[in-house]
Protein backbone atom coordinates (compact mmCIF):
# COMPACT_ATOMS: atom_id res chain seq x y z
CA UNK A 1 0.00 0.00 0.00
CA UNK A 2 1.40 3.33 -1.18
CA UNK A 3 1.65 5.41 1.85
CA UNK A 4 0.61 9.36 1.80
CA UNK A 5 0.42 12.51 4.19
CA UNK A 6 -2.61 14.68 4.13
CA UNK A 7 -1.33 17.79 6.39
CA UNK A 8 -4.03 20.07 7.20
CA UNK A 9 -3.31 23.35 7.29
CA UNK A 10 -6.12 25.85 6.46
CA UNK A 11 -7.47 26.74 9.76
CA UNK A 12 -7.29 30.55 11.03
CA UNK A 13 -5.56 29.83 14.56
CA UNK A 14 -7.56 32.07 15.92
CA UNK A 15 -7.00 31.48 20.22
CA UNK A 16 -3.17 32.67 19.10
CA UNK A 17 -4.59 35.95 18.06
CA UNK A 18 -3.32 38.12 18.06
CA UNK A 19 0.27 36.50 16.44
CA UNK A 20 -2.33 34.51 14.31
CA UNK A 21 -4.43 36.51 11.91
CA UNK A 22 -6.10 35.79 8.46
CA UNK A 23 -3.30 36.51 6.77
CA UNK A 24 -0.67 34.92 8.46
CA UNK A 25 -2.19 31.92 10.97
CA UNK A 26 0.13 29.94 13.29
CA UNK A 27 0.93 27.14 11.03
CA UNK A 28 2.97 30.09 8.81
CA UNK A 29 4.38 31.32 12.13
CA UNK A 30 7.88 30.43 14.02
CA UNK A 31 6.31 30.78 16.55
CA UNK A 32 9.09 28.95 18.85
CA UNK A 33 12.00 31.26 17.61
CA UNK A 34 13.94 28.13 15.88
CA UNK A 35 14.07 29.22 12.67
CA UNK A 36 10.61 27.46 11.35
CA UNK A 37 7.63 27.69 10.77
CA UNK A 38 5.15 24.90 12.22
CA UNK A 39 4.14 23.74 8.86
CA UNK A 40 7.88 24.01 7.87
CA UNK A 41 8.64 21.32 10.95
CA UNK A 42 5.88 18.94 10.20
CA UNK A 43 6.69 18.74 6.90
CA UNK A 44 10.22 17.52 7.49
CA UNK A 45 9.54 15.16 10.36
CA UNK A 46 7.06 13.07 7.89
CA UNK A 47 10.01 13.19 4.93
CA UNK A 48 11.15 10.26 5.98
CA UNK A 49 7.80 8.16 5.75
CA UNK A 50 7.05 9.14 2.42
CA UNK A 51 8.71 11.41 -0.26
CA UNK A 52 7.28 15.00 -1.35
CA UNK A 53 5.13 13.67 -4.28
CA UNK A 54 3.12 12.01 -2.01
CA UNK A 55 2.86 14.59 0.50
CA UNK A 56 -0.80 16.88 0.09
CA UNK A 57 -1.50 19.91 1.55
CA UNK A 58 -4.91 20.58 2.72
CA UNK A 59 -5.69 24.24 3.08
CA UNK A 60 -7.31 27.12 1.79
CA UNK A 61 -7.18 28.87 -1.15
CA UNK A 62 -6.14 32.63 0.08
CA UNK A 63 -2.82 30.70 1.35
CA UNK A 64 -1.94 28.95 -0.65
CA UNK A 65 1.17 31.11 -1.92
CA UNK A 66 2.47 30.48 1.68
CA UNK A 67 2.72 26.77 1.22
CA UNK A 68 4.74 27.02 -1.76
CA UNK A 69 7.10 29.56 0.12
CA UNK A 70 7.23 27.84 3.12
CA UNK A 71 7.36 24.37 1.39
CA UNK A 72 8.90 24.48 -2.08
CA UNK A 73 9.67 20.67 -2.37
CA UNK A 74 6.03 20.32 -2.58
CA UNK A 75 4.48 19.82 -6.51
CA UNK A 76 1.94 22.47 -6.49
CA UNK A 77 -0.46 19.48 -7.70
CA UNK A 78 -0.51 18.42 -4.33
CA UNK A 79 -1.93 21.64 -2.59
CA UNK A 80 -5.49 20.89 -2.47
CA UNK A 81 -6.90 24.67 -1.87
CA UNK A 82 -10.60 24.53 -0.46
CA UNK A 83 -12.47 27.70 -1.60
CA UNK A 84 -14.49 28.01 1.61
CA UNK A 85 -13.92 26.99 5.30
CA UNK A 86 -15.99 23.96 5.58
CA UNK A 87 -13.87 22.57 8.20
CA UNK A 88 -12.56 19.33 8.08
CA UNK A 89 -14.88 16.04 6.87
CA UNK A 90 -15.29 17.74 3.19
CA UNK A 91 -11.77 18.39 3.16
CA UNK A 92 -10.85 14.99 3.62
CA UNK A 93 -13.24 13.66 1.47
CA UNK A 94 -11.75 15.77 -1.25
CA UNK A 95 -8.60 14.05 -0.62
CA UNK A 96 -9.59 10.62 -0.37
CA UNK A 97 -11.14 11.00 -3.73
CA UNK A 98 -8.39 12.87 -5.25
CA UNK A 99 -5.92 9.85 -4.47
CA UNK A 100 -8.35 7.53 -5.09
CA UNK A 101 -8.89 8.69 -8.81
CA UNK A 102 -4.62 7.71 -9.16
CA UNK A 103 -3.79 4.91 -6.36
CA UNK A 104 -7.68 3.23 -5.04
CA UNK A 105 -5.43 0.91 -2.78
CA UNK A 106 -3.10 3.56 -1.02
CA UNK A 107 -3.63 4.49 2.49
CA UNK A 108 -3.13 8.17 4.29
CA UNK A 109 -2.22 10.16 7.57
CA UNK A 110 -4.27 13.13 8.25
CA UNK A 111 -1.66 15.20 10.49
CA UNK A 112 -1.99 18.91 11.78
CA UNK A 113 0.28 21.60 10.33
CA UNK A 114 0.62 22.92 14.00
CA UNK A 115 1.57 20.61 16.36
CA UNK A 116 4.81 19.44 18.07
CA UNK A 117 6.27 16.35 18.68
CA UNK A 118 9.63 15.94 20.54
CA UNK A 119 10.11 12.14 19.99
CA UNK A 120 9.57 11.65 16.05
CA UNK A 121 11.35 8.21 15.60
CA UNK A 122 8.63 6.83 18.14
CA UNK A 123 6.26 8.74 16.45
CA UNK A 124 6.98 7.66 12.76
CA UNK A 125 7.10 3.93 14.23
CA UNK A 126 3.39 4.51 15.43
CA UNK A 127 2.53 6.14 12.17
CA UNK A 128 3.91 2.54 10.61
CA UNK A 129 2.14 0.76 12.90
CA UNK A 130 -1.21 2.64 12.42
CA UNK A 131 -0.16 2.15 8.28
CA UNK A 132 0.06 -1.55 8.40
CA UNK A 133 -3.16 -2.23 10.40
CA UNK A 134 -4.84 0.12 8.06
CA UNK A 135 -3.47 -2.05 5.13
CA UNK A 136 -5.19 -5.03 6.49
CA UNK A 137 -8.19 -4.26 8.50
CA UNK A 138 -11.33 -2.55 7.37
CA UNK A 139 -10.16 0.36 10.15
CA UNK A 140 -10.36 4.10 10.83
CA UNK A 141 -7.21 4.73 13.54
CA UNK A 142 -6.65 7.45 15.02
CA UNK A 143 -3.19 8.10 17.51
CA UNK A 144 -4.44 8.79 20.92
CA UNK A 145 -1.95 10.95 23.80
CA UNK A 146 -2.60 9.85 26.86
CA UNK A 147 -3.33 12.80 29.26
CA UNK A 148 -1.08 14.23 31.61
CA UNK A 149 -3.77 16.63 32.98
CA UNK A 150 -7.32 17.14 33.62
CA UNK A 151 -7.75 19.41 30.19
CA UNK A 152 -10.87 21.15 29.33
CA UNK A 153 -9.44 22.24 26.09
CA UNK A 154 -9.37 18.50 24.17
CA UNK A 155 -12.05 16.17 23.18
CA UNK A 156 -11.18 12.67 24.78
CA UNK A 157 -11.27 9.18 23.52
CA UNK A 158 -12.93 6.52 25.27
CA UNK A 159 -10.84 3.04 25.12
CA UNK A 160 -11.33 -0.20 26.02
CA UNK A 161 -7.56 -0.81 27.55
CA UNK A 162 -8.25 -4.99 27.51
CA UNK A 163 -9.03 -5.43 23.83
CA UNK A 164 -5.27 -4.37 22.62
CA UNK A 165 -3.41 -6.16 19.71
CA UNK A 166 -0.17 -4.71 18.95
CA UNK A 167 -0.65 -1.81 20.92
CA UNK A 168 -3.89 -1.53 18.88
CA UNK A 169 -7.43 -0.74 20.71
CA UNK A 170 -10.89 -0.73 19.77
CA UNK A 171 -12.52 3.01 20.49
CA UNK A 172 -15.64 2.76 22.54
CA UNK A 173 -16.25 6.23 21.62
CA UNK A 174 -15.65 9.80 21.80
CA UNK A 175 -16.43 12.92 23.79
CA UNK A 176 -16.27 16.34 23.42
CA UNK A 177 -14.30 18.89 25.16
CA UNK A 178 -15.41 18.48 29.11
CA UNK A 179 -15.77 20.41 32.10
CA UNK A 180 -13.34 20.46 34.71
CA UNK A 181 -14.69 17.67 37.10
CA UNK A 182 -15.14 15.31 33.95
CA UNK A 183 -11.77 16.21 32.73
CA UNK A 184 -10.70 14.62 35.88
CA UNK A 185 -12.93 11.74 36.08
CA UNK A 186 -11.57 11.08 32.57
CA UNK A 187 -7.81 11.10 33.61
CA UNK A 188 -8.40 9.17 36.69
CA UNK A 189 -10.20 6.69 35.28
CA UNK A 190 -7.33 5.10 32.68
CA UNK A 191 -9.89 4.46 30.07
CA UNK A 192 -8.93 8.03 28.15
CA UNK A 193 -7.06 9.34 25.75
CA UNK A 194 -6.79 12.84 23.97
CA UNK A 195 -8.06 13.00 20.80
CA UNK A 196 -4.92 15.13 18.84
CA UNK A 197 -6.29 14.93 15.57
CA UNK A 198 -4.12 12.21 14.14
CA UNK A 199 -5.70 9.86 11.84
CA UNK A 200 -4.68 6.85 9.38
CA UNK A 201 -6.77 4.91 7.25
CA UNK A 202 -7.27 3.31 3.38
CA UNK A 203 -8.68 5.39 0.89
CA UNK A 204 -11.27 2.50 0.72
CA UNK A 205 -11.97 2.54 4.37
CA UNK A 206 -12.37 5.87 4.85
CA UNK A 207 -14.69 6.58 1.25
CA UNK A 208 -16.90 3.54 2.51
CA UNK A 209 -17.52 4.99 6.24
CA UNK A 210 -18.64 8.61 3.84
CA UNK A 211 -20.96 6.60 2.02
CA UNK A 212 -22.32 5.02 5.07
CA UNK A 213 -22.35 8.03 7.76
CA UNK A 214 -22.21 11.22 5.33
CA UNK A 215 -22.93 10.24 2.09
CA UNK A 216 -24.16 13.69 1.15
CA UNK A 217 -20.92 14.58 1.06
CA UNK A 218 -18.88 12.56 -1.41
CA UNK A 219 -22.27 12.58 -3.46
CA UNK A 220 -21.39 16.31 -4.07
CA UNK A 221 -18.00 15.73 -4.85
CA UNK A 222 -18.15 13.15 -7.04
CA UNK A 223 -20.38 14.44 -9.43
CA UNK A 224 -17.36 14.66 -12.02
CA UNK A 225 -14.79 12.37 -11.11
CA UNK A 226 -13.18 12.63 -13.80
CA UNK A 227 -11.81 16.28 -12.88
CA UNK A 228 -9.77 15.10 -10.36
CA UNK A 229 -6.00 15.33 -10.67
CA UNK A 230 -6.44 17.34 -14.16
CA UNK A 231 -5.82 21.47 -15.04
CA UNK A 232 -9.92 21.50 -14.28
CA UNK A 233 -9.42 20.21 -10.58
CA UNK A 234 -10.19 23.68 -9.06
CA UNK A 235 -12.52 24.71 -11.38
CA UNK A 236 -14.40 21.83 -10.50
CA UNK A 237 -13.75 22.17 -6.46
CA UNK A 238 -14.87 25.93 -6.88
CA UNK A 239 -18.05 25.03 -8.17
CA UNK A 240 -18.75 22.03 -6.31
CA UNK A 241 -16.98 22.39 -2.63
CA UNK A 242 -19.01 25.30 -1.20
CA UNK A 243 -22.21 22.91 -1.43
CA UNK A 244 -20.51 20.78 1.02
CA UNK A 245 -21.96 20.38 4.87
CA UNK A 246 -19.70 22.36 7.59
CA UNK A 247 -18.83 20.09 9.66
CA UNK A 248 -15.88 18.16 11.20
CA UNK A 249 -14.48 14.58 10.34
CA UNK A 250 -15.19 13.89 14.23
CA UNK A 251 -18.99 14.58 14.29
CA UNK A 252 -19.35 13.21 10.63
CA UNK A 253 -17.37 9.76 10.66
CA UNK A 254 -15.52 9.32 13.35
CA UNK A 255 -18.62 9.38 16.41
CA UNK A 256 -20.48 7.49 13.94
CA UNK A 257 -18.30 4.52 12.78
CA UNK A 258 -18.22 1.15 14.64
CA UNK A 259 -14.46 0.71 13.13
CA UNK A 260 -12.59 3.54 14.71
CA UNK A 261 -9.17 2.00 16.59
CA UNK A 262 -6.40 3.92 19.26
CA UNK A 263 -2.73 3.86 19.06
CA UNK A 264 -1.99 5.26 22.55
CA UNK A 265 0.96 7.01 21.60
CA UNK A 266 3.58 9.06 23.80
CA UNK A 267 5.29 10.71 21.20
CA UNK A 268 6.37 14.10 23.42
CA UNK A 269 3.59 15.80 21.92
CA UNK A 270 1.92 19.38 22.22
CA UNK A 271 -0.79 20.97 19.63
CA UNK A 272 0.34 24.46 20.95
CA UNK A 273 -3.36 25.49 20.60
CA UNK A 274 -3.37 27.99 22.66
CA UNK A 275 -1.31 30.26 24.54
CA UNK A 276 -1.40 28.04 27.62
CA UNK A 277 -0.17 25.05 25.61
CA UNK A 278 2.95 27.33 24.35
CA UNK A 279 3.29 28.64 28.27
CA UNK A 280 3.61 24.53 29.39
CA UNK A 281 5.61 23.61 26.43
CA UNK A 282 7.97 26.09 27.01
CA UNK A 283 7.84 26.71 31.23
CA UNK A 284 9.98 24.00 32.07
CA UNK A 285 12.46 25.33 34.53
CA UNK A 286 9.99 28.75 35.53
CA UNK A 287 6.59 29.59 35.22
CA UNK A 288 7.22 32.74 33.57
CA UNK A 289 7.12 32.30 30.40
CA UNK A 290 8.97 35.36 27.62
CA UNK A 291 9.21 35.55 24.04
CA UNK A 292 11.33 38.48 22.67
CA UNK A 293 14.21 40.54 23.41
CA UNK A 294 13.09 43.57 25.64
CA UNK A 295 10.69 41.78 28.07
CA UNK A 296 11.30 42.87 32.20
CA UNK A 297 9.09 40.77 34.68
CA UNK A 298 9.22 40.91 38.39
CA UNK A 299 7.46 39.16 41.07
CA UNK A 300 5.28 37.69 38.32
CA UNK A 301 4.04 34.04 37.65
CA UNK A 302 2.17 31.79 35.74
CA UNK A 303 2.83 34.29 33.09
CA UNK A 304 3.32 33.87 29.37
CA UNK A 305 4.46 37.43 27.41
CA UNK A 306 5.47 37.89 23.59
CA UNK A 307 6.82 40.53 21.61
CA UNK A 308 7.94 40.88 18.18
CA UNK A 309 9.06 44.54 18.36
CA UNK A 310 11.87 46.30 19.84
CA UNK A 311 9.27 48.11 22.44
CA UNK A 312 10.22 47.84 26.04
CA UNK A 313 7.79 46.04 28.06
CA UNK A 314 7.63 46.16 31.82
CA UNK A 315 5.14 44.12 34.11
CA UNK A 316 5.02 43.57 37.79
CA UNK A 317 3.15 41.60 40.31
CA UNK A 318 0.88 39.88 37.62
CA UNK A 319 -0.58 36.43 37.73
CA UNK A 320 -2.02 34.31 35.64
CA UNK A 321 -1.79 36.07 32.18
CA UNK A 322 -1.11 36.14 28.33
CA UNK A 323 0.32 39.12 27.33
CA UNK A 324 1.11 39.57 23.52
CA UNK A 325 2.19 42.83 21.97
CA UNK A 326 2.12 42.83 17.75
CA UNK A 327 2.30 46.04 16.05
CA UNK A 328 -1.16 46.19 15.50
CA UNK A 329 -2.72 44.76 18.76
CA UNK A 330 -2.44 43.88 22.11
CA UNK A 331 -3.80 40.82 24.49
CA UNK A 332 -3.87 41.35 27.91
CA UNK A 333 -6.03 38.21 29.08
CA UNK A 334 -6.40 35.59 32.27
CA UNK A 335 -4.79 32.16 30.87
CA UNK A 336 -7.32 30.54 33.22
CA UNK A 337 -10.11 32.39 30.89
CA UNK A 338 -8.16 31.50 27.73
CA UNK A 339 -11.06 29.36 25.85
CA UNK A 340 -13.20 32.95 25.35
CA UNK A 341 -10.34 34.21 23.09
CA UNK A 342 -11.67 32.56 20.05
CA UNK A 343 -15.42 33.57 20.99
CA UNK A 344 -13.58 37.52 21.32
CA UNK A 345 -11.61 37.07 17.71
CA UNK A 346 -14.86 36.59 16.13
CA UNK A 347 -16.47 39.97 17.11
CA UNK A 348 -13.02 41.60 15.80
CA UNK A 349 -13.05 39.69 12.29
Amino acid sequence: MNKYIAIMAGGIGSRFWPSSTNQRPKQFLDILGVGKSLIRMTFERVLPVCPPERIMILTNKRYKGLVMEHLPEIPEQNILCEPSMNNTAPSIAYMALKIAQKDPDAGFAVLPSDHIILKEEVYRQKLDLAFTFAQYNDALVTMGIAPSRPDTGYGYIKYNTHSGDRGIFKVESFREKPDAPTAQQYLDSGQYLWNAGMFVWSVSSILSSFQKNAPDITAVLSQDLSAYNTAQEQTYIDQVYPQTENISIDYAILERADNVYTIPSDIGWSDLGTWNSLHAYLALQQDQVTIGEYIQLYDCSDIIVMSNNEKKIVIKGLKDFIVVDEDNALLIWPKSDEQEIKEVVKKLI
